[in-house]
């Protein structure tokens, strides 16, 4: 469901941008409320200047500075929203859910919660009817991803005609002490997003459907290595299809 063709609401989430050389580079995110200031270094628009405002509308700060108003989409509110441990970027993330073949209706693992972006692609992708469990071994960022979880559906209800599925389990527990929890659980996909991920292999195996896909989110190529050579060591029932590394480059087209 699109958003609603109606002005910004008290409660929503608003996108600012302020034009630098003809590139829209400065972004600042902002929950509505009518007593409340948008501060940015082109100066200050008040909140309430912004409610009753239609989305795609240019608005003027204190010192005459021009603002590009509208709601955010997902992957600009995980990128701005705030972070305790560092985020799974939105193109990783679109590799992930490429990779896994989500679909609406299944029931996905995920470790760790980390800030909450892979919680809330997941989330998205299974739809109102499938189902997300999200471990963390620590308490902040298992907070923090609840807290990022709950802002962005709570400011998704108020702008849009649907709700956003509440189908995140957040659970604060070490994967590696889960087995008996995920006895009677079966998972479509896995993703990993952890130090240690060959820790949490033989826990969640038992419950991943045979032909399942188990997404592992690693920072460098030693960590792959190590990963491989546990699961050959240890004899774990994984195959290895595909190692990749995902790259994004941005283009700056001006006039001659």
């Amino acid at each position: 469901a699109g958003p609603r063709s109606g002005p910004f609401r008290a409660g929503e989430l608003a996108l600012a941008e302020m034009p630098r050389k003809n590139n829209w580079t400065l972004k600042v995110l902002c929950r509505l409320a009518a007593e409340a200031v948008l501060s940015s270094p082109g100066g200050l628009l008040p909140h309430r200047d912004i409610i009753g405002q239609l989305p795609g509308q240019m608005l003027r700060t204190s010192t005459g500075k021009r603002l590009l108003l509208r709601r955010p989409s997902l992957d600009e509110y995980v990128l701005l929203m705030p972070r305790g441990a560092t985020i799974a970027y939105p193109k990783d993330v679109s590799a992930l859910l490429m990779m896994m073949d989500i679909h609406p209706g299944d029931a996905v693992l995920e470790t760790g919660s980390g800030s909450g972006a892979m919680s809330l692609f997941l989330s998205r992708a299974v739809g109102p009817k499938g189902r997300v469990l999200s471990y963390e071994i620590r308490e902040d960022h298992h907070n923090l991803a609840k807290k990022n979880y709950r802002r962005w559906r709570s400011a998704w209800e108020i702008g849009h005609a649907d709700e956003w599925p509440d189908n995140v389990e957040f659970i604060l527990k070490d994967i590696s002490a889960a087995a008996a929890d995920l006895k009677s659980v079966t998972l479509d996909a896995v993703v990993l997003d952890m130090l240690n991920p060959q820790c949490a292999l033989p826990v969640v195996h038992p419950s991943l459907k045979q032909g399942g896909v188990c997404a592992v989110y690693l920072a460098n190529i030693t960590q792959v290595i190590d990963l491989l050579d546990r699961i050959r060591s240890c004899r774990l029932p994984f195959l290895c299809e595909r190692i990749i590394e995902v790259t994004h480059r941005s283009w700056s087209v001006l006039p001659a």
